[in-house]
């Protein structure tokens, strides 16, 4: 019996599959840059001035781009660049980095137009702008009335990852605005393979990169298994359903996708919340008189509902999983096996997807 190992919250787990249930396993293709590429790429940053990282999130690609930009300040005798996190990623954050010369401090979002701040982002799909990067991150953290034009421009009711769509000009015109810089990184689970330095309105170029290099044909398959392959994209649920839109192309009409993400931070939108507890109806998302965070993703959740079933390993409340939001609870890798070859049959094949977040199925 194989062990596959799938990323769930900051381990991993296994899934015993037997090999005649095992159609195969994807992930992306090791093709990662070298250090001395790396330091190479980042000497187009003048930090000979005052400049401050703004992490967007706390990955290991985020950090080794610090790190990096960190050892050319020593080798160049420059001031090291002061750190900024949100508040509630500060203590992980300083935990991150062991040298005490280091300023790691909260981000404080009325800075938004310092001409000092280096946003750092790692590029992922994304199912409204077809691309998630530093400029759409800008944009739903702190333009409201941008996302609802982007979403009354939306393609559709079905998420459409790794498309060039109109949406992602909505971010473009936004970041246009101010002038800051942009460190976009695009990444494997084993290293960097693309990053790029500049304002986030031309950063997002490096879209091309992430597609030729994660885009795969995996056909149609009745089973999928998803894990999304890193901590950050599991930690909410909003957050980790990009990984079943990069994925449920490749599912067969009535299939059913099982995503592994812990959730810990629990649902992770307004529009999650809102839903769950009564607040929102599925009819004001059809024509929203405000925006409201994440209520693309609610959409399509319930959009993709018709075509397939969808269940969740997390440590979520089944009556959330379950009552709420018509999904398939489970407690753990075992449980969801023992539930596909109960229901679909003990010679039933999966496709297992161990990095969901950076591998775009159609």
């Amino acid at each position: 019996m194989p062990e596959i190992w799938l990323s769930y919250g900051a381990t991993e787990v296994v899934l015993d599959i037997r090999a005649e249930n095992l159609e195969r396993e994807i992930g992306p293709p090791a093709s990662n840059l070298g250090d001395s590429e790396i330091s190479s790429r980042l000497q187009s940053i003048d930090l000979s001035k005052p400049t401050e990282l703004v992490v967007l999130e706390s990955t290991r690609s985020v950090q080794k781009v610090i790190s990096s930009v960190l050892e050319i300040c020593d080798q160049k005798s420059f001031p090291k660049p002061r750190i900024l996190v949100d508040k509630s990623n500060l203590h992980s954050a300083k935990n991150m980095f062991s040298d005490p010369n280091i300023s790691i401090s909260g981000f404080d979002t009325a800075q938004l137009a310092s001409a000092n701040m280096m946003f750092i982002g790692e590029m992922e799909f994304d199912g409204l702008f077809g691309y998630s990067t530093v400029a759409t991150k800008l944009l739903r953290r702190f333009g409201q009335e941008g996302m609802l034009e982007a979403y009354e421009k939306k393609s559709g009711n079905l998420p459409h990852p790794g498309e060039d769509l109109p949406t992602i000009e909505v971010a473009k015109k936004f970041t246009d605005g101010f002038e800051i810089s942009a460190l976009e990184i695009v990444a494997s689970p084993s290293g960097i393979v693309d990053l790029s330095v500049g304002h986030p309105s031309s950063t997002m170029n490096l879209s091309k990169s992430l597609s030729s290099r994660t885009v795969g044909d995996a056909g149609r398959n009745k089973i999928l298994f998803i894990s999304t392959g890193k901590e950050t994209s599991n930690e909410t649920l909003d957050r980790s359903l990009s990984s079943l839109w990069n994925c449920a192309g490749a599912v067969k009409e009535q299939g059913f996708a099982i995503l592994l993400a812990e959730c810990k931070s629990g649902l992770g939108s307004d529009a999650l919340i809102q839903y769950v507890e009564g607040r929102m109806s599925l009819d004001r998302l059809k024509n929203p008189a405000r925006y409201v965070d994440g209520m693309e993703n609610l959409l399509y959740l319930t959009e993709i509902q018709k075509q397939l079933g969808v269940g969740l390993v997390s440590v979520l409340p089944h009556y959330y999983v379950q009552d709420k939001l018509a999904l398939v609870p489970f407690g753990g890798t075992k449980e969801s096996m023992e539930y596909v070859l109960k229901t679909y049959g003990e010679r039933q094949k999966a496709v297992i997807v161990s990095d969901g977040s950076r591998v775009l199925l159609r």
